[in-house]
Order: C-alpha cells, then structure tokens, then sequence
C-alpha cells in the first residue's frame, strides 16, 4: 500500500524472475511446517503475522488506535497490546475481528511489500492467516492453501499452543471456511496425513516452479 493508501506496488515488487507465493489456511493447519520447507528448499519465507505483533508492540499510532477501539484493558500495564486479552474479544465477536484488521492490516500490507522489496532469492512466500481477507494474494504470481481435519487444527491449539479447549474451538470457529479458500487456491497442501506426506507434495510444487522460472529466463 502506497503513502495514498492504495496498492501501487506491485509493479515495483515483480522483479523479472521473482515468484511470489503466497500462502494461507485457516489456523493450526500447519503453515508455518509448509513455509520451513520452502525455506528449506531455497525461498525466501516472510510470516505476516509476525509482521503484524511487530507492528502492534511497536507503533504506537497503532497501538493507539487498538486502544480506542477495544478499550484499556487490552493494554498491560507497560502500555503494550496485551495479545491474549485483545484474542478474547475479537474471536468471539466477527464485527470485532473485521475492527481490528482495519487498524492493522495496512501497516502490516507495506510492512511485508518492503521486506519482499529487500529479498534477494527468486522465490519469496509471504505466509498470513488473512491473506485472502486482505486481498494480499491477488498480488503474487500463486495461492498455496494448506488443509488439514478440524480435529488436528483443535489438537494442535490446545498442545502446542496452550489454549483451553473453549479458546482453541473459538478461534476456528472464527475462520472462513476451508472450502472458500480451496476454491480460490492455486496449491493446495493437504496436511491431513504424515509429515513426509506433506514434504513430498511441497517438493512436487517447488520442482514446478523452479521449472517455470527457467523458462522465464529463457
């Protein structure tokens, strides 16, 4: 997003040879396993949402606005966004989830256009929850959706992440469907099955691309 508020970088951010993927599931389907892969295999991996607690803890404009918007009590008392509170009141109101992506989601937009601006592989991911949502994936040259059972998404929620098990159904509950985002996908990973399973359909892609971008340059 350029400093008028609209989308004017794509031009610059296709370089001759780049491919932008851009990747996306709904939570706890096992992204970021598919983008350590990619970045195993030689790309150039950017987690938005990461991008997106950056931004939050660090500029205060925005912290301001989260502030207003949902109240002090999503502050710590440093003054920081308390992530969790701010995760108690959004997943459980749709109307509030779609306040918050307003505050944040430009900021995060020219937050990842500048760090694939300063990439320097051929191959550059930007992985994020709400990459359709944000209509970020109209921008990249593919969408890769990762799938995997509620029941996983549930299992990983509420062991990996430490969410109780009203939290952990709230916040897929909170998601778009799977099947909306498999609709739109140029990929899609199922993460249903083994791990090896889901490398071997990673590597297929990755093998196609590096196809194409041969051909490009020649």
């Amino acid at each position: 997003m350029n400093r008028n508020g609209q989308r004017g970088s794509v031009n610059v951010l296709k370089r001759p040879r780049r491919y932008l993927i851009g990747l996306t599931g709904n939570i706890a389907t096992g992204k970021s396993v598919v983008m350590a892969v990619l970045h195993r295999l030689g790309a150039h991996t950017i987690d938005a949402d990461k991008v997106a607690h950056q931004i939050m803890a660090s500029q205060k404009p925005v912290k301001e606005a989260i502030a207003r918007a949902f109240g002090e009590n999503v502050l710590t008392p440093q003054r920081d966004i308390d992530r969790r509170a701010l995760g108690r009141i959004v997943f459980r109101d749709p109307t509030a989830l779609r306040r918050l992506e307003r505050i944040v989601h430009p900021a995060v937009i020219q937050g990842v256009d500048d760090l694939i601006e300063a990439a320097e592989e051929d191959v550059v991911v930007v992985e994020a929850i709400k990459l359709i949502e944000a209509d970020m994936h109209r921008d990249y040259d593919a969408l890769w959706v990762i799938t995997s059972p509620p029941e996983r998404q549930f299992e990983r929620l509420v062991t990996q992440r430490g969410l109780s098990d009203t939290e952990a159904r709230l916040r897929i509950e909170a998601q778009s469907s799977q099947a909306d985002k498999m609709a739109l996908a140029d990929v899609i990973i199922d993460n249903s099955g083994s791990l090896q399973d889901m490398e071997q359909q990673v590597v297929t892609e990755w093998h196609k691309i590096r196809r194409q971008l041969v051909q490009r340059s020649i």
